[in-house]
């Protein structure tokens, strides 16, 4: 029994078996919604979770990165070292051309044994920190642009950044080293994932979505058919799902270069949110207000709330989550390509939701919000509350 039980797991976790637990799913009580559990002073842009679920780390665009338990909140804070120190540890220029911004974050990743946790952002290095001292140990500097996207390689030391100059760099963690640069997208990269093989999704502004076999030094290009991705994540090594600026949730297979299933409009916008002026309101059509007394800049930053801002999936499972900032967090039951993604319910959450991640078992979720975008500042929700929030969830 034993033996089955351990195989079953290492079955799951290598991703050759899928959990059917989005069927088990039941609709949270009203007095069950998202709570903040850690607050921030400006917007929330990335959010990472532990292997063993216990402790999260969270990044704003105050540049402040906090480390928190997921039980009672207590979080403490990671303390920037000095220019000296940021010098010593391998950075270059440390300021540089953002240093109203150096510390501005964008991207967090932790490692499957939870020894490192990488931050990056504005200041185009990659940042290395010690989770058991909150201290930093290194800066590993090369890219030209921002970086706005980290991810570790499972079970590995292996660290993948992508970044406003169109590359993706990778890096030993555990040496301390440069490894290799991945060159292909004809603009900036947005979002990167990894799962336990040596291969990289990422998505850019370019509309496509590339999948990069390292120890073959290929790739493959899927293209998006209208708008540009914002975010991916693998299903499994076959599998993906990504977002995009119009609206929509697209799946992928590893067969077909163009998505085997759209849900367009996935996070609707309503006549009733709060965003919109009563005269600005006309006919909402895919997430563009038409036909209102308005002009194109109101349009656009109307529009941009219903972005799919960020998606994620529970790893080895059939449930998905996608995030945008139209008031809610929408969880998906992924079926197979024949029907594709089925809609569950929604989870109302105020703001812009710029990050998700779920726990290895399915029983709760935390999202980053914040009351403006992730790479811009296109909208703004006031009444949003900048934090982390945290959603239980039940099986049945």
């Amino acid at each position: 029994m034993v033996a089955k039980i351990l195989q079953q797991e290492q079955l799951e976790e290598s991703g050759r078996v899928r959990r059917f637990i989005a069927s088990r799913v039941q609709r949270p009580a009203s007095s069950d919604e998202f709570r903040v559990l850690v607050k921030h002073r400006q917007s929330v842009t990335a959010v990472a979770l532990s292997e063993d679920d216990l402790k999260g780390y969270s990044a704003s665009k105050d540049g402040i990165i906090t480390h928190w338990d997921v039980d009672s909140g207590k979080g403490e804070k990671y303390q920037w070292p000095s220019e000296e120190i940021l010098r010593s540890h391998g950075a270059k220029d440390p300021q540089g051309r953002a240093t109203k911004h150096s510390k501005h974050v964008l991207a967090l990743a932790v490692s499957s044994d939870g020894r490192y946790l990488a931050s990056g952002g504005l200041d185009r290095h990659v940042h290395l920190w010690d989770t058991r001292t909150r201290e930093h140990i290194q800066a590993f500097q090369g890219h030209r642009g921002l970086v706005s996207c980290l991810t570790f390689r499972q079970g590995t030391s292996e660290l993948f950044s992508g970044s406003f100059d169109r590359t993706i760099k990778i890096w030993n963690v555990e040496d301390r080293a440069y490894i290799n640069s991945l060159f292909g997208h004809q603009s900036e990269v947005l979002a990167i994932d990894c799962l336990r093989k040596e291969r990289v999704l990422s998505v850019g502004r370019d509309r496509s979505m590339q999948l990069w076999k390292v120890p073959e030094e290929s790739r493959l290009v899927f293209r998006a058919p209208q708008s540009s991705l914002e975010c991916c994540c693998f299903i499994n090594n076959d599998e993906f799902l990504s977002g995009s600026d119009d609206g929509s949730i697209e799946l992928w297979g590893l067969l077909r270069k163009k998505p085997v299933y759209i849900v367009k409009n996935a996070h609707a916008l309503l006549d009733t949110h709060k965003k919109f002026e009563q005269s600005d309101i006309g006919r909402i059509s895919n997430g563009h207000i038409e036909n209102g007394n308005h002009n194109p800049e109101s349009n656009y930053r109307s529009s941009a709330h219903s972005w799919v801002s960020s998606i994620t999936i529970c790893r080895g499972s059939d449930l998905a989550a996608s995030g945008a900032g139209n008031g809610s967090v929408r969880l998906w039951a992924i079926e197979s390509e024949v029907k594709g993604i089925r809609p569950l319910f929604d989870l109302p959450l105020v703001g812009f939701v710029n990050s998700l991640a779920f726990a290895k078992s399915g029983q709760f979720m935390v999202a980053g919000v914040g009351q403006e975008p992730r790479l811009g500042r296109w909208g703004r929700l006031p009444a949003a509350r900048n934090g982390v929030a945290i959603q239980s969830l039940k099986l049945a």
